[in-house]
């Protein structure tokens, strides 16, 4: 269970797209949350690897290492 609170105008554009789709505003709300908690999760993961000393890598070195 979670509990938002939502700023006026954005529980009025959500309300109006519900209502529009025939969807609830949860399933809008949880398709929002999974769309962007794997970007979050990955973020969060490179910014740890690089506090701890980890390697940039070059462009170039990328695509070399794949190959393209």
């Amino acid at each position: 269970m979670l509990a938002i609170r939502l700023d006026p105008e954005i529980e009025n554009r959500l309300t109006l797209l519900a209502q529009r789709t025939g969807r609830t505003k949860t399933f809008y709300a949880r398709e929002a949350i999974l769309e962007h908690l794997e970007d979050l999760e990955d973020i969060y993961m490179a910014k740890k690897v690089l506090a701890e000393g980890g390697r940039y890598y070059s462009l170039k070195e990328i695509k070399s290492e794949l190959g393209l």
